[in-house]
């Protein structure tokens, strides 16, 4: 017996590892290697990288395009988890009725999540070029001034941070559509009979039983708003004067702009301990908040 269960171990391991040794080789050991060499200094020419310490981590405090990021990706957070969330509820409710044209308007509401996000950055482009885009013939039909908004500090960051909502919006509403398809279709029907508004059960019942979806993908927003990248290549890069550099976009300056790779290994080893602890609170804090005991 105790044979036949060691063989059983056996097996099950071995069937895990190939999954295992991607998962080492390509996550776990890149992770442990961009911390030791974030206590290096980056290797030029013939000289070879020495120890320095914290000497990276110190940089980064004094960098003001790093504290710029920061407030940026913080304000792009704030604004498209939130505003993603709820348009990605919305749509889903609203798609999970019995209307005509719901596997259009499905369709319509996840084809942005399904192209390339340098696609996506070219469409919203076209929107936002001065005097000859779209955004720009709406304002212009309705008497009001031209105005650069990709070009604009104080509208850069707001332009972008649309396009994100847009991009990801979909893409969350599949999960949410997915859960509102498991809910008990008896639910509703009680509450019809009780005399109970749409809005009383979609607060009372729905809402509770889809806060288990909602955290995932919560989790999932938080994650996205700090890796978003793609789409600051053909929009703004970074740009004007930073008001648009997110800490992604910041460490590939660093990385590949200036080849300074410990510094990057530093700002990548902050970006992955602030994501960890983001996910980590999310699920052991709110996980309770999230299920019925």
């Amino acid at each position: 017996m105790r044979n036949a269960s060691s063989i059983r171990a056996v097996h099950a391991w071995l069937m895990v590892l190939p999954a295992m040794a991607v998962l080492v080789g390509f996550t776990h050991w890149p992770a442990v290697a961009t911390l030791v060499d974030s206590f290096f200094s980056t290797p030029k020419g013939g000289r070879e990288a020495v120890w320095v310490g914290v000497e990276n981590y110190q940089v980064m405090a004094e960098d003001p395009v790093f504290w710029k990021a920061v407030r940026n990706n913080l304000l792009f957070a704030a604004a498209t988890i939130p505003c993603s969330i709820g348009l990605a509820l919305a749509m889903a409710l609203w798609v999970n009725e019995r209307i005509a044209g719901r596997a259009f308007l499905r369709m319509a509401y996840f084809t942005p999540t399904v192209l390339p996000m340098i696609a996506v950055a070219n469409i919203w482009l076209f929107f936002y070029t001065p005097q000859y885009g779209l955004l720009e013939q709406l304002t212009g039909a309705l008497g009001l001034p031209s105005h650069n908004w990709l070009g604009s500090p104080s509208t850069a960051l707001g332009a972008v941070t649309v396009v994100a909502i847009w991009k990801e919006a979909g893409f969350f509403m599949i999960f949410y559509l997915a859960a509102l398809q498991t809910l008990n279709p008896s639910l509703r029907e009680a509450a019809a009979i009780e005399g109970a508004s749409r809005w009383y059960f979609f607060r009372r019942v729905q809402w509770p039983l889809l806060m288990p979806t909602t955290l995932f993908v919560l989790v999932n927003a938080f994650i996205n708003a700090f890796r978003m990248v793609d789409h600051l290549f053909v929009l703004t890069r970074g740009g004007p004067d930073n008001a648009t550099i997110l800490l992604l976009y910041h460490l590939y300056e660093v990385g590949f702009s200036f080849w300074d790779t410990a510094y990057a290994a530093a700002l990548t080893v902050v970006l992955i301990v602030v994501l960890v602890g983001i996910a980590l609170f999310q699920f052991f804090a709110l996980d309770r908040r999230v299920h019925y005991r």
